[in-house]
């Protein structure tokens, strides 16, 4: 019986994703769970076995695109967004994801600027991403006033991005490295590196 409810669930998302898809530049089969938002859809490109699972946000517009690969999951709740829902302001770049790479629950993907995660890469659930920074170095003036800057987010090959982890703008992950839960990352990890604890410190190689 257990089966027959995942077989059934998944042909619904199946079918939802063959209707929400439309518009988007993809490969077949595609699966997109209840309730998901995807926008600007001529924005993103989607490989074989793409799934955007139930509640997740898309959001196409973007200089570059989204570009999903094959085998990709997007997790229950996670937002991707490049720009702000409306077109207001600066027109954020956007997102690349390699083969088998998956983002957990309640991810925040915000590539305004460039966001590159290669293949094989596991984020956990609750993993943010800010590909920009507020300019504040003018005290005559607000914040808000100020822009922003870009410099973008990568995360190289068969990387493990363990539960709530926070990565800046500019950070590099090289490949084969592993960061723990909860860690802040602000500047580059060296690749094949273990990163463990809030202050970005490298506990060890792999």
């Amino acid at each position: 019986m257990k089966k027959k409810q995942i077989y059934i669930t998944t042909f619904v998302k199946l079918v939802r994703g063959c209707v929400k898809g439309l518009g988007i530049k993809r490969k077949f089969p595609m699966f997109v769970g209840r309730k998901a938002e995807i926008t600007h859809k001529r924005n993103i490109h989607c490989g074989k076995n793409v799934k955007f699972e139930a509640y997740s946000e898309i959001h196409g517009l973007s200089e570059q695109g989204l570009y999903f690969g094959n085998n990709v999951t997007i997790g229950r709740y996670t937002s991707i967004r490049p720009s702000s829902y409306y077109g207001v302001g600066n027109i954020g770049y956007g997102l690349s994801m390699g083969d088998n790479s998956s983002i957990g629950p309640f991810g925040y993907i915000g590539c305004s600027g460039k966001i590159s995660i290669g293949k094989n890469v596991m984020i956990g659930p609750r993993v943010s991403l800010f590909a920009e920074n507020h300019n504040f170095g003018d005290k005559s003036k607000v914040i808000k006033s100020q822009g922003v800057n870009n410099k973008g987010i990568t995360i190289e090959d068969d990387c493990w991005i363990g539960s709530g982890v926070i990565i800046l703008d500019g950070v590099t992950i090289g490949h084969g490295s592993v960061i723990g839960a909860g860690t802040l990352v602000l500047k580059d990890v060296p690749p094949k590196s273990v990163v463990i604890d809030k202050r970005n410190h490298l506990v060890r190689e792999r």
